[in-house]
């Protein structure tokens, strides 16, 4: 944005000891959309006030997170596709993330998969190239979920790392699967993140007395390991919960990126960030129905 005489004047009042005048000159300032941010840029490179510094970085995160907001927005109200909600979420942490890049990568691990597909495999071999190619051949490494470690919730450091938590691996994997249209979808099992092969001949139409009757097998994101139903049900005893049909409803897209918006919010539970957690479930509560 070419700076102008009410730009110039704006920016000068940043440093402003009255807290009322400088939000009132912060609010002009975002207003004025994210083609201010270079004009941001330069000026906190050109100032020595810490003071001043940290308050811009204050305005252009709020910059970032209206834009990332208005196209959470879109996302809703469109296709819902996973790879994108999981993009808009690193967005979130790293603003200037390259999509391209992402894109990029999950086309040439689609493609390797893609080559290994026939009609005549069954959904467990179909399993097995996926979970080979990413756990094998790309090297995926899962690790265990740390809330102090925000980046392995997100999907551009997971490609970029090969190493990311059961969420993160697991949104790759389902993303995958859905580029590749097999049925493979994310599953509430309590203080886990699985994933469920689901039968491609069931009838949603026809009564079951299970949700778990239409699983075929399920799939730990972590390292691709596959549990059988009786692997399963020796969880539920183990954590004693009661196996719920409500736990095996496969998850739409929304819950999946919303499940990622609420652990990664835990990651910023601390005076200092708080707002990023209160940010992060705001926008939970735009993606619910």
């Amino acid at each position: 944005m070419v700076e102008n005489k009410e730009i110039s004047a704006l920016l000068q009042l940043i440093d402003d000891p009255d807290e009322e005048v400088y939000s009132t000159v912060s609010n002009k300032i975002i207003s004025l959309g994210k083609g201010i941010i270079p004009n941001l840029e330069n000026l906190w490179e050109n100032t020595l006030s810490e003071a001043v510094q940290e308050r811009i970085e204050t305005m252009i995160h709020k910059l970032h997170f209206r834009d990332l907001t208005a196209d959470y927005e879109h996302w809703k109200q469109g296709s819902c596709e996973l790879l994108q909600g999981a993009i808009l979420t690193a967005r979130y942490h790293y603003p200037d993330i390259q999509e391209a890049k992402v894109l990029q990568d999950i086309e040439k691990i689609r493609r390797n998969i893609w080559l290994e597909l026939n009609a005549y495999l069954t959904p467990l071999e179909q399993a097995s190239i996926i979970s080979s190619i990413l756990y094998n051949y790309y090297k995926l490494i899962g690790v265990e979920i740390a809330y102090n470690q925000p980046e392995d919730f997100l999907i551009s450091k997971t490609l970029e790392a090969k190493k990311g938590n059961s969420i993160s691996n697991g949104i790759l994997y389902l993303a995958l699967a859905e580029l590749l249209d097999i049925p493979v979808k994310a599953i509430n099992i309590p203080r886990q993140f699985i994933l469920a092969y689901i039968d491609p001949q069931y009838n949603l139409a026809k009564p079951v007395a299970h949700n778990s009757e239409k699983i075929k097998f399920y799939i730990d994101p972590l390292n691709g390991q596959v549990y059988s139903h009786k692997d399963i049900e020796n969880y539920f005893k183990r954590i004693s919960v009661p196996p719920t049909t409500s736990y095996f409803r496969p998850m739409d897209n929304k819950a999946v990126i919303r499940f990622l918006l609420e652990q990664l919010s835990k990651c910023f539970d601390d005076d200092r960030n708080r707002y990023k957690m209160e940010e992060l479930l705001s926008l939970v509560k735009l993606l619910e129905d």
